[in-house]
């Protein structure tokens, strides 16, 4: 069982500019504040990932994405509060509103409201958060606390401990505007 005190903390260091490892539904999550230039690149750079891919954001609720669903059509704001909160991740139109160091290249964004009680938990102080799996590119993503040590050692600023949702696979990844599964 995780503290709230321990939540607070790691919310802290987050709101001040560090990068997280925290668990996820089914694997170890990177993040940090997607508005802080240092440290998105920061994150980058430790898992070897170009910008241009660009990065999840991941929410405790979908309210905490409004601005970037304001003039959606109905139907597509349907989509994601019937698939939400859970594993299931939307490519939605960013229309300018994030930094390049989150959108990478892209037109739309990658958007998630996690089912995980402590991303949840962690979001509602920090709002929106970075999350990506927590993993240098090309190698397997830690399923443990260890294996995240193993790869980033002390080069985090805190890692939220806690055990993972359950879940064998990532996230599914589906376009809001065609409705096309990008991962499965």
């Amino acid at each position: 069982m995780v503290s709230k005190w321990r939540v607070q903390q790691v919310a802290r260091v987050v709101r001040e500019g560090g990068v997280i490892a925290y668990p996820t539904e089914a694997v170890w999550g990177l993040g940090c504040d997607p508005w802080n230039e240092e440290a998105v690149y920061r994150l980058l750079a430790l898992k070897e990932r170009p910008v241009e891919k660009g990065l999840i954001l991941v929410a405790d609720d979908i309210q905490q994405f409004d601005f970037l669903l304001e003039g959606l059509p109905g139907a597509w704001i349907d989509q994601l509060l019937a698939s939400w909160p859970g594993p299931n991740t939307w490519l939605v139109p960013h229309q300018d509103l994030l930094p390049e160091w989150v959108t990478g290249q892209h037109d739309s964004v990658a958007l998630r409201v996690s089912a995980h009680p402590l991303v949840r938990e962690l979001c509602a102080l920090t709002g929106p958060l970075i999350s990506t799996s927590a993993n240098p590119s090309g190698r397997p993503a830690a399923c443990s606390r260890l294996r995240v040590q193993q790869y980033f050692g002390d080069d985090l600023d805190a890692v939220l401990g806690g055990a993972l949702g359950g879940r064998r696979n990532p996230s599914v990844i589906r376009d809001l505007v065609s409705g096309r599964v990008i991962r499965g």
